[in-house]
């Protein structure tokens, strides 16, 4: 399977992609990262605000059922620049962002701070339903392909996902799949995620999870 970091900060969004992370990955390829964007001058201070970071992904351990995954408390200006250098110094092929707190249940919409993955980023993207948390039976059994013309990577990594799930191919409309895999739109350049407004478009009108892949760079699972 491939390997997942999880973005957390102990929100309830957050606790949704932690399910659709678990979901993901097989034990031992998930991890917690919190971003913090600057260090506290205050010594004091700054000792408060470490282990704040800490005790939230303690508590997102916590909730796994899995207090030894692994936890990384990340600085960095950008939330998006810093889990995508974290997802290169881990191999990770995923970064799983809970929806925008706005978001109607059962829909994915990207957070603010995933909208720099989305839009030059090397690292799938996943995007967590709307109150997945709540759903003690959550299983992607379920997948199905939003693709532009010629790029057949969402397609290859679908394929290569539900066999290592046993999850069930559906169709390219994603309405009632438990996870949409997008490709990037024609001319992304090649490893990179760009989504196209027909794929904004579909999305908008699906229920489900969502992973988005980069242009020409399946996933390996």
């Amino acid at each position: 399977m491939a390997k997942v970091i999880v973005s957390y900060d102990g929100t309830e969004n957050d606790d949704d992609a932690l399910a659709l992370g678990k979901l993901l990955a097989e034990p031992g390829e998930l991890a917690l990262a919190y971003i913090r964007h600057s260090k506290e001058l205050d010594p004091n201070r700054e000792e408060v605000a470490q282990h704040d970071a800490e005790r939230r992904l303690a508590q997102g351990a916590e909730l796994l059922g899995r207090s030894d995954v692994p936890q990384h408390v990340v600085f960095g200006a950008s939330t998006g620049a810093a889990l995508e250098e974290l997802a290169e110094k881990e191999g990770a092929s995923i970064v799983v962002f809970g929806s925008d707190y706005r978001t109607q249940p059962g829909h994915a919409e990207p957070p603010t701070s995933a909208q720099r993955l989305l839009e030059i980023g090397d690292t799938a993207v996943g995007v967590a339903a709307s109150g997945l948390r709540a759903r003690p039976d959550a299983a992607i059994a379920t997948i199905a392909v939003v693709s532009p013309d010629g790029d057949e990577t969402a397609a290859r990594s679908a394929e290569a996902l539900a066999g290592a799930l046993g999850a069930r191919l559906v169709g390219a409309d994603g309405a009632g799949a438990d996870l949409i895999i997008v490709g990037s739109q024609p001319g992304a350049p090649a490893g990179r995620v760009a989504l196209s407004g027909a794929a904004r478009t579909a999305l908008d009108a699906s229920r489900g999870s969502v992973l988005v892949v980069p242009s020409g760079k399946p996933l390996a699972v």
